[in-house]
């Protein structure tokens, strides 16, 4: 297959090219340079995106999020490529039902973005099955793994830890972090799912994660006896009190049966 894959400089985005190259043809594309050619492409896997939750300007996150993904959505369906596209259990918000048909809470701009995105690609379901395309979300979870250093703040626990305690020795999480549980998944299981999908044809979004939880403290400990660095807990920014979730745990029905469903065809 001939991918084109958005966002090639990021952490998912890196992985993605370098895992699906060895038996895809691979073209990239970043938000600075005009807009892809897809004409001869098999299907886009669109994760490039500003992923910072705490980015404020709603212009700029509109803009990359929801317009240039729709534009991009649109020309696909023109051109007749296959179109998956990266979303974010961020679109849960606060709650604690983790289904795709549940109602969503998004609370930052980002986790709007994404939301409003998922819409529009949903009004576009009836149009892709009619030309026989696939339109494919996939919500994220807590992603980790290797390349991810770059995102500073914004990485994961495991790397932003384990930086900490190169570096310091001393590992900082926020206070009550035993009560903080999410549904971490590794970057090349993510990316499995999206290969699987290429030869899927379905409509729909996705939970992709792992199904269990683990606290950001049982992280921290852990790195910590690998390490023998020390803990330090440390207040929450009042920032991040509003929108941060403190539990998050995949329901993967949906995307079980469906991979199912389809290996068993």
């Amino acid at each position: 297959m001939k991918l084109l894959i958005t966002g090639h400089k990021g952490f998912i985005g890196s992985n993605m090219v370098k895992a699906l190259s060895t038996d895809h043809d691979i073209i990239t594309y970043e938000w600075e340079e005009e807009f892809p050619n897809i004409s001869d492409c098999d299907c886009v896997i669109h994760i490039g995106a500003i992923s910072s939750t705490t980015e404020k300007n709603v212009e700029k996150i509109m803009t990359q999020n929801y317009d240039f993904s729709c534009m991009l959505l649109d020309k696909c369906l023109q051109l007749k490529v296959n179109f998956q596209y990266s979303s974010s259990a961020s679109v849960y918000g606060l709650n604690e039902n983790f289904r795709e048909d549940a109602p969503v809470d998004p609370r930052t701009p980002y986790a709007w973005s994404k939301y409003m995105f998922e819409r529009y690609a949903q009004s576009k379901h009836d149009i892709a099955k009619d030309l026989n395309l696939s339109i494919q979300g996939f919500r994220y979870f807590n992603v980790y793994g290797h390349n991810e250093e770059h995102k500073g703040s914004q990485a994961s626990p495991y790397t932003q830890f384990s930086k900490q305690a190169s570096e310091n020795g001393v590992i900082k999480v926020f206070e009550n972090s035993q009560a903080y549980m999410r549904d971490f998944i590794h970057v090349n299981k993510v990316i499995e799912i999206h290969k699987t999908f290429l030869s899927i044809k379905s409509q729909g979004v996705y939970n992709v994660g792992t199904g269990s939880t683990k606290s950001f403290m049982e992280i921290a400990s852990g790195i910590a006896i690998q390490t023998g660095a020390t803990i330090e807990k440390i207040p929450m920014p009042p920032e991040l009190a509003h929108s941060y979730q403190k539990y998050t745990c995949a329901d993967l029905s949906l995307l079980t049966t469906t991979i199912n469903e389809h290996l068993s065809n």
